[in-house]
Formats: structure tokens, sequence, C-alpha cells
């Protein structure tokens, strides 16, 4: 009897040690099957652009496929309201852009907690945002805009990716129409439907680079070498800046060994020349880091885009 029940023990030792070692092992062994990055808006908007190069490249680099989910609504409250309910296990991550930073200030209610049910995973990337006028308003230059405006008081309309968007809290004053996302924003320029849209870069770029709209200025402290020639808004109005960003974070509870190894493998396809130098046509300038530094770049974020918003007085409608 005595020597069964230490048979017995025997047994569950090796048990307890045999499942501590597979536990880090199946992390180890992430991914064995499909990981889904959700994205807040519609195909063509730059959170979509860059979700595509970098789960393409994670796809390519760890053989297993990173696919798309496209689930815009409430300014990206939807998909990461979604993501924040996920099984904890790597396989369901957020494309973070922002709106995650402006959304926890903007919304008064929301029924997840960025900072608590979200984790960070990796940083992506910095954007400038870019202001385009359709190529009928007589304006080449940030001044003429403005005197063009005040000339026809009520009749600009301007497009943005919704309310408390980046562009819509840059401050400007026109009649506003959002969007659910940049994408159908941008469509409505191009035909004219909109006078002006504060976009970011990598969704305007190509438009504006084919002469199909007119980049005024961007929102970044510096100009951008994807558009050398496009000035900064900084440059008439001291002290304007109005960057976003993008970023990848996972369900709260995700094992953190698997945390790191998106951490790794993010951070190894934005060092890759190919990516980086793709990133940057697009007018981005990569953002590597651990997950510590990204959960401390958030948070300073949305600390800053409390006080524009708060000052702006958006309201989420």
């Amino acid at each position: 009897m005595r020597t069964a029940g230490r048979q017995l023990l025997q047994l569950a030792v090796v048990a307890l040690a045999a499942l501590a070692v597979l536990q880090p092992a199946h992390a180890l062994d992430y991914p064995t099957r499909t990981v889904r990055l959700v994205v807040g808006f519609p195909p063509g908007g730059s959170a979509d652009i860059v979700a595509r190069l970098v789960a393409q490249a994670l796809t390519e680099r760890m053989g297993q496929t990173f696919i798309i989910d496209n689930k815009p609504g409430a300014g990206s409250n939807l998909a990461a309201e979604t993501v924040a309910r996920a099984e904890p296990d790597g396989y369901t991550l957020m494309a973070e852009s922002v709106s995650n930073a402006i959304n926890p200030t903007l919304y008064k209610k929301l029924n997840y907690d960025q900072l608590r049910d979200l984790v960070p995973v990796a940083s992506i990337d910095v954007v400038p945002n870019v202001m385009d006028i359709t190529l009928d308003v007589p304006a080449q230059t940030i001044p003429e805009f403005i005197a063009y405006a005040k000339l026809n008081p009520g009749k600009i309309s301007m497009g943005s990716g919704g309310i408390g968007s980046s562009p819509h809290v840059a401050g400007v004053d026109m009649v506003h129409i959002p969007y659910r996302g940049v994408a159908p924003a941008t469509a409505d320029l191009l035909g004219g439907r909109i006078q002006v849209l504060f976009d970011t870069l990598p969704a305007a770029i190509q438009n504006i680079r084919a002469g199909k709209i007119r980049g005024l200025a961007v929102t970044s402290k510096k100009r951008s070498d994807a558009l050398p020639d496009v000035p900064t808004m900084n440059e008439f109005v001291p002290g304007y800046e109005a960057d976003s960003f993008h970023g990848i974070s996972a369900p709260n509870g995700t094992p953190r060994e698997i945390v790191d190894r998106l951490n790794k493998e993010i951070n190894a396809v934005l060092a890759d020349p190919k990516l980086k130098a793709r990133l940057a046509e697009l007018g981005a300038e990569v953002l590597i880091g651990t997950p510590e530094d990204y959960g401390r770049y958030l948070k300073r974020e949305i600390e800053r885009w409390a006080k524009v918003i708060e000052f702006s007085g958006a309201k989420a409608e």
C-alpha cells in the first residue's frame, strides 16, 4: 500500500514537471496556426496598409499565415473590444493606431480598458498626418488656404476618419464630415465631394505623388523625407504637431513567451532593409523597441491626446 502511494506521488511529480516543461515549449512553438490581426478601419487606410505589410512579412518569416481582419466601427473601438475579449493565446492581435490613444479620453464609456485589457506587444512606426486639398481649391500654401477659407465661410467641407481621429482634433475650423475610416473619405476627396482631408501620409502619399490631390503641409515637427517639398504645419503655426503611429497589442493574459516571440519577430521584420525602405517610401519612420517601450509610448500618447481633446472640446457622436 505504501509502495502504491509512493508510486502515485512519483507519477504526480512527473506529471507536474512535464506540464511545467510543456507550457514554455508550447509558447516557443508559436504559431502553429493562422494568426488574426484585427484592424479597426476599412481597407485602404494607413492602419490597414501598414498592418498588411507587417502581416505579410511575419507570414514569410514565421511560416504561418497572419491574416488581416478589418472590423471598422466606433473609431476602432469595435476592433479593440473584440481583441480585448479574445482568447489570450496569441492568435488574435490588435493593429493599433493613434485612435487607441485618443479613444480612452474621447469616449466616456468603453466596454474595454486600453491599458488594462490589452498588453503592448510592439511598436511599428510613427507617421505624419498631411493636409490634402482638392485641385480646384485655389491655394498652394497654408496662408493662401486660410485666406480662401475666410472668404468662403461654411463652404469648405473637411473629411476625417471619424470624430476624435487625429485629423479631426487637429484644430481646423471647417464643416466636419466624419467617415468610418480615411479610405472612404479619400474617395470623396478625389471625387470633389469634400475639399479638405487631414490624412495619414501612408494613405495619401500615392495620390499626392500622382498629382490627384495637393498636399499643403505635413503635421510632424520636421519635413518628411518621402515628401521633402511639402512644408510642415509648424512652419506656419509654430508648435503645431499631430503625428500618428502604429503598433500591435494582444489580449491581457497572453503568455509572456508569446509576447516576447512576437516582439522579437516584429522587430526583425522592421529591421529588414526591404520592409524598412517600403515604410519609408510611405512616409513612415520605423519605431523598434521592447513591449515595455511601446507601453510607455502608448501611455504618453494617451496623456498627450487627452489634453488636445479636452482643449478642442471634441466629443464622440
